[in-house]
Protein backbone atom coordinates (compact mmCIF):
# COMPACT_ATOMS: atom_id res chain seq x y z
CA UNK A 1 0.00 0.00 0.00
CA UNK A 2 1.09 3.25 -1.62
CA UNK A 3 0.90 6.72 1.04
CA UNK A 4 -1.41 7.59 -1.88
CA UNK A 5 -3.68 4.44 -1.19
CA UNK A 6 -4.02 5.43 2.38
CA UNK A 7 -4.92 9.00 2.21
CA UNK A 8 -7.62 7.72 -0.32
CA UNK A 9 -9.07 5.54 2.89
CA UNK A 10 -8.66 8.31 4.94
CA UNK A 11 -10.70 10.53 2.80
CA UNK A 12 -13.37 7.64 1.96
CA UNK A 13 -13.98 7.55 5.58
CA UNK A 14 -11.02 5.33 7.76
CA UNK A 15 -10.43 6.98 10.98
CA UNK A 16 -7.82 4.33 12.28
CA UNK A 17 -4.82 3.36 11.26
CA UNK A 18 -2.55 0.57 12.45
CA UNK A 19 1.01 1.23 11.60
CA UNK A 20 3.65 -1.81 11.63
CA UNK A 21 6.95 0.08 12.59
CA UNK A 22 8.09 0.15 9.61
CA UNK A 23 8.60 3.12 6.73
CA UNK A 24 5.24 2.14 4.65
CA UNK A 25 2.68 3.79 2.95
CA UNK A 26 1.04 4.69 6.58
CA UNK A 27 4.31 6.08 7.49
CA UNK A 28 4.29 8.35 4.34
CA UNK A 29 0.93 9.18 4.69
CA UNK A 30 1.17 10.38 8.17
CA UNK A 31 4.94 12.24 7.89
CA UNK A 32 4.27 13.44 4.70
CA UNK A 33 0.93 15.43 5.56
CA UNK A 34 -1.35 13.79 2.57
CA UNK A 35 -3.81 12.87 5.74
CA UNK A 36 -5.36 15.14 8.21
CA UNK A 37 -3.84 14.04 11.49
CA UNK A 38 -7.21 15.02 13.55
CA UNK A 39 -9.32 12.62 11.38
CA UNK A 40 -6.96 9.37 12.35
CA UNK A 41 -6.67 7.42 15.47
CA UNK A 42 -2.64 6.23 14.52
CA UNK A 43 -2.02 2.96 16.51
CA UNK A 44 1.18 1.58 17.03
CA UNK A 45 2.71 -2.00 17.92
CA UNK A 46 5.41 -2.04 20.12
CA UNK A 47 7.04 -5.07 21.91
CA UNK A 48 9.56 -3.66 24.34
CA UNK A 49 9.24 -5.03 27.79
CA UNK A 50 11.21 -2.69 29.56
CA UNK A 51 10.71 1.13 30.57
CA UNK A 52 13.92 1.85 28.83
CA UNK A 53 13.30 -0.17 25.54
CA UNK A 54 10.00 1.62 25.42
CA UNK A 55 10.48 4.71 25.62
CA UNK A 56 13.19 4.17 22.73
CA UNK A 57 10.80 2.56 20.74
CA UNK A 58 8.07 5.48 21.33
CA UNK A 59 10.86 8.01 20.37
CA UNK A 60 11.70 6.42 17.26
CA UNK A 61 8.02 5.70 16.22
CA UNK A 62 7.42 9.46 16.63
CA UNK A 63 10.48 10.27 14.87
CA UNK A 64 9.84 7.64 12.10
CA UNK A 65 6.09 9.23 11.41
CA UNK A 66 6.60 12.55 12.52
CA UNK A 67 4.10 13.61 14.84
CA UNK A 68 4.45 14.24 18.31
CA UNK A 69 1.40 11.69 19.59
CA UNK A 70 0.97 8.40 19.37
CA UNK A 71 -3.15 7.45 20.12
CA UNK A 72 -2.66 4.16 20.65
CA UNK A 73 0.28 1.99 21.74
CA UNK A 74 -0.55 -1.74 22.23
CA UNK A 75 1.92 -4.04 24.20
CA UNK A 76 2.26 -6.69 20.92
CA UNK A 77 1.25 -10.13 21.39
CA UNK A 78 1.57 -10.35 25.36
CA UNK A 79 1.05 -14.19 25.38
CA UNK A 80 2.53 -15.31 28.82
CA UNK A 81 1.50 -14.37 32.26
CA UNK A 82 5.41 -14.15 32.69
CA UNK A 83 5.53 -11.38 30.20
CA UNK A 84 2.95 -9.11 31.90
CA UNK A 85 4.56 -9.58 34.93
CA UNK A 86 7.56 -8.44 33.53
CA UNK A 87 5.67 -5.28 31.52
CA UNK A 88 3.71 -4.20 34.46
CA UNK A 89 7.16 -4.55 37.17
CA UNK A 90 9.21 -1.50 38.17
CA UNK A 91 11.51 -0.74 34.87
CA UNK A 92 8.64 -2.60 32.98
CA UNK A 93 7.54 -1.08 29.93
CA UNK A 94 4.19 0.16 31.63
CA UNK A 95 6.20 2.56 33.43
CA UNK A 96 7.65 4.27 30.47
CA UNK A 97 3.88 3.76 28.67
CA UNK A 98 2.09 5.33 31.81
CA UNK A 99 4.84 8.29 31.98
CA UNK A 100 3.97 9.02 27.92
CA UNK A 101 0.61 8.84 28.57
CA UNK A 102 0.53 11.29 31.38
CA UNK A 103 2.92 13.47 29.35
CA UNK A 104 0.39 13.49 25.96
CA UNK A 105 2.94 11.35 23.96
CA UNK A 106 0.79 8.52 24.07
CA UNK A 107 -3.12 8.68 24.11
CA UNK A 108 -4.48 4.91 24.93
CA UNK A 109 -2.36 1.93 26.56
CA UNK A 110 -3.14 -1.16 24.76
CA UNK A 111 -2.48 -4.64 24.55
CA UNK A 112 -2.46 -7.61 21.45
CA UNK A 113 -2.69 -11.19 22.14
CA UNK A 114 -4.40 -14.28 21.35
CA UNK A 115 -4.67 -15.46 24.69
CA UNK A 116 -8.28 -14.29 25.02
CA UNK A 117 -9.21 -15.10 28.41
CA UNK A 118 -5.06 -13.59 30.20
CA UNK A 119 -6.46 -10.51 28.05
CA UNK A 120 -9.47 -10.08 29.55
CA UNK A 121 -8.00 -10.67 33.20
CA UNK A 122 -5.30 -8.00 32.16
CA UNK A 123 -7.51 -5.51 31.11
CA UNK A 124 -9.23 -5.93 34.52
CA UNK A 125 -6.11 -4.76 36.11
CA UNK A 126 -6.94 -1.16 35.11
CA UNK A 127 -3.41 -0.64 33.22
CA UNK A 128 -4.95 -0.97 29.90
CA UNK A 129 -7.41 1.27 27.99
CA UNK A 130 -7.29 -0.95 24.96
CA UNK A 131 -7.93 -4.88 23.75
CA UNK A 132 -6.90 -6.06 20.17
CA UNK A 133 -8.20 -9.69 19.42
CA UNK A 134 -8.77 -12.01 16.68
CA UNK A 135 -12.45 -12.82 15.79
CA UNK A 136 -13.70 -13.38 12.75
CA UNK A 137 -16.87 -15.46 11.96
CA UNK A 138 -15.00 -18.95 12.37
CA UNK A 139 -12.89 -18.03 15.22
CA UNK A 140 -15.53 -16.65 17.68
CA UNK A 141 -14.24 -17.50 21.28
CA UNK A 142 -14.45 -13.41 21.90
CA UNK A 143 -17.74 -13.02 22.32
CA UNK A 144 -17.55 -15.43 25.22
CA UNK A 145 -14.29 -14.66 26.33
CA UNK A 146 -13.31 -10.94 25.78
CA UNK A 147 -16.38 -9.20 24.74
CA UNK A 148 -18.43 -9.01 27.97
CA UNK A 149 -15.47 -8.15 29.82
CA UNK A 150 -14.37 -4.96 27.41
CA UNK A 151 -18.32 -3.97 27.66
CA UNK A 152 -18.57 -3.95 31.39
CA UNK A 153 -15.24 -1.78 31.19
CA UNK A 154 -16.30 0.44 29.11
CA UNK A 155 -12.86 0.00 26.75
CA UNK A 156 -12.53 -0.43 23.13
CA UNK A 157 -11.72 -3.80 21.58
CA UNK A 158 -10.20 -3.77 18.24
CA UNK A 159 -10.13 -6.83 15.93
CA UNK A 160 -7.91 -8.81 13.65
CA UNK A 161 -7.98 -11.82 11.13
CA UNK A 162 -11.64 -10.82 9.98
CA UNK A 163 -10.96 -13.15 7.16
CA UNK A 164 -9.41 -15.85 9.21
CA UNK A 165 -6.10 -15.37 6.69
CA UNK A 166 -8.39 -15.75 3.71
CA UNK A 167 -9.71 -18.78 3.92
CA UNK A 168 -13.60 -17.49 4.99
CA UNK A 169 -13.21 -16.19 1.26
CA UNK A 170 -12.87 -19.78 0.29
CA UNK A 171 -15.09 -23.17 -0.35
CA UNK A 172 -14.87 -25.67 1.94
CA UNK A 173 -15.96 -29.45 0.95
CA UNK A 174 -19.24 -29.12 3.41
CA UNK A 175 -20.44 -26.41 1.19
CA UNK A 176 -23.94 -26.31 0.35
CA UNK A 177 -24.55 -26.80 -4.03
CA UNK A 178 -23.99 -23.36 -5.23
CA UNK A 179 -23.01 -21.90 -2.37
CA UNK A 180 -20.66 -18.72 -2.96
CA UNK A 181 -18.33 -17.26 0.14
CA UNK A 182 -18.97 -13.85 0.29
CA UNK A 183 -16.26 -11.10 -0.55
CA UNK A 184 -13.99 -10.09 2.19
CA UNK A 185 -16.25 -6.94 2.72
CA UNK A 186 -18.75 -8.64 4.33
CA UNK A 187 -16.39 -10.73 6.47
CA UNK A 188 -15.68 -7.01 7.89
CA UNK A 189 -18.94 -6.61 8.23
CA UNK A 190 -19.66 -9.80 10.21
CA UNK A 191 -17.22 -8.48 12.76
CA UNK A 192 -17.35 -5.06 12.86
CA UNK A 193 -20.88 -5.43 13.55
CA UNK A 194 -20.72 -6.98 17.23
CA UNK A 195 -21.41 -4.16 19.48
CA UNK A 196 -18.38 -4.90 21.69
CA UNK A 197 -15.91 -4.08 18.10
CA UNK A 198 -15.09 -0.64 17.95
CA UNK A 199 -11.88 -1.32 15.37
CA UNK A 200 -11.54 -3.84 12.63
CA UNK A 201 -8.52 -3.99 10.79
CA UNK A 202 -8.03 -4.99 7.34
CA UNK A 203 -5.11 -5.51 5.56
CA UNK A 204 -5.29 -5.17 1.66
CA UNK A 205 -2.36 -5.90 -0.29
CA UNK A 206 -3.09 -2.73 -3.37
CA UNK A 207 -5.66 -0.52 -4.61
CA UNK A 208 -7.63 -2.72 -5.73
CA UNK A 209 -8.49 -4.69 -2.49
CA UNK A 210 -8.62 -1.15 -0.80
CA UNK A 211 -11.27 -0.32 -3.11
CA UNK A 212 -13.00 -3.86 -2.92
CA UNK A 213 -13.32 -3.38 0.74
CA UNK A 214 -14.10 0.67 0.83
CA UNK A 215 -17.21 -0.44 -0.69
CA UNK A 216 -18.25 -1.30 2.87
CA UNK A 217 -18.20 1.96 4.52
CA UNK A 218 -20.59 3.04 0.98
CA UNK A 219 -23.64 0.95 2.24
CA UNK A 220 -22.78 0.48 6.03
CA UNK A 221 -25.44 -1.85 8.12
CA UNK A 222 -25.63 -4.43 9.90
CA UNK A 223 -26.09 -8.33 8.17
CA UNK A 224 -29.45 -9.02 7.69
CA UNK A 225 -30.26 -11.80 9.68
CA UNK A 226 -30.29 -14.21 6.94
CA UNK A 227 -27.24 -12.88 5.85
CA UNK A 228 -25.90 -13.25 9.53
CA UNK A 229 -26.13 -16.92 9.34
CA UNK A 230 -24.93 -17.61 6.19
CA UNK A 231 -22.04 -16.12 7.32
CA UNK A 232 -21.80 -17.73 10.72
CA UNK A 233 -22.71 -20.91 9.12
CA UNK A 234 -19.70 -20.70 6.48
CA UNK A 235 -17.40 -19.89 9.63
CA UNK A 236 -18.33 -23.28 11.16
CA UNK A 237 -17.57 -24.83 8.10
CA UNK A 238 -14.17 -23.27 7.59
CA UNK A 239 -13.16 -24.06 11.29
CA UNK A 240 -14.23 -27.82 10.75
CA UNK A 241 -11.95 -27.83 7.44
CA UNK A 242 -9.25 -25.47 7.82
CA UNK A 243 -6.72 -27.43 9.13
CA UNK A 244 -4.21 -26.05 12.33
CA UNK A 245 -6.44 -23.24 14.24
CA UNK A 246 -4.58 -21.73 16.93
Amino acid sequence: MRAEDVACAVRRGVNFLNWCGYDNGIAGAVRDRLIDRRQVMLAVQLGACSARGMRQQIEKSLGLLGTDTLDVVTLYYVEEESEWKEIVQPGGAMEALEEARGNGRVRLIGLTSHQRKLAARWAESGKLDLLMIRYNAAHRGAEQDVFPVAERLRIPVVTYTAQRWGALKKRTPGDPKGFMPPHAREWHRFALAHPAVSVVLMAPANREQLEENLQLLDDWRAPRPEEFAALASHGRRVRRHAGVFW
